[in-house]
């Protein structure tokens, strides 16, 4: 245990910059997105109009997750359907042929529920994938200020791990930016 203590080291993984107001954390961000860097976030305790334009970010791939499982549950429940009731046991009732088309309308729940079920569970795990979740530890869960990123305060965060990221001139931009407040926060590696 004490080899392993000797041998780790702490390195910066996070600059935290502090804003007292909405507008400012909104006008840092674009500072931050001008400078161009990618791996960066910001933490508000409410959602603020303009700020995933004020960031650069895209339109969210989750629709697209969404409407690929919807799709793939359709079609499942479609060919399941037709096989059972068509293909592997077709039962005739009332000179009606057994599987699709004929029996299309009995099919329209089943279709509806796997359409839906496929799409929440798209919707389910493609946001956990999409945000990197679930994630047990962060860097800033150890800021004793971003507890009050939840109630009051506006955070601005820059990973290490950016291409651009650079201490002091990371530092510098968000000083210039007028935060009130910067913290480097550093983990530990071995």
């Amino acid at each position: 245990m004490e080899t392993r203590a000797r041998n780790s080291r702490r390195v910066p993984s996070v600059v935290l910059a502090e804003f007292h107001t909405a507008n400012a954390v909104l006008h840092a961000a674009e500072r931050v997105r001008d400078a161009g860097f990618v791996r960066w976030d910001t933490h508000t305790p409410f959602p603020v109009h303009g700020m995933d334009r004020a960031m650069g970010l895209k339109d969210s791939r989750l629709g697209w997750i969404v409407i690929t499982c919807a799709i793939t549950g359709l079609t499942v429940a479609f060919t399941m359907m037709h096989w059972m009731n068509g293909v592997d046991y077709p039962i005739v009732i009332g000179d009606k042929p057994g599987g699709a088309p004929g029996t299309l309308p009995s099919m329209v729940p089943i279709l509806f529920e796997l359409t839906v079920l496929f799409s929440a569970f798209g919707a389910v795990f493609g946001m956990l994938h999409l945000n990197r979740l679930p994630r047990h530890h962060h860097p800033l869960f150890s800021s004793e200020r971003f507890r009050r990123s939840s109630d009051d305060r506006f955070f601005l965060s820059i990973e290490a791990d950016d291409p651009k990221f650079d201490l002091d001139k990371t530092r510098a931009l968000l000083e210039g930016a007028h935060a009130n407040h910067v913290e480097v926060l550093e983990e530990e590696v071995s």
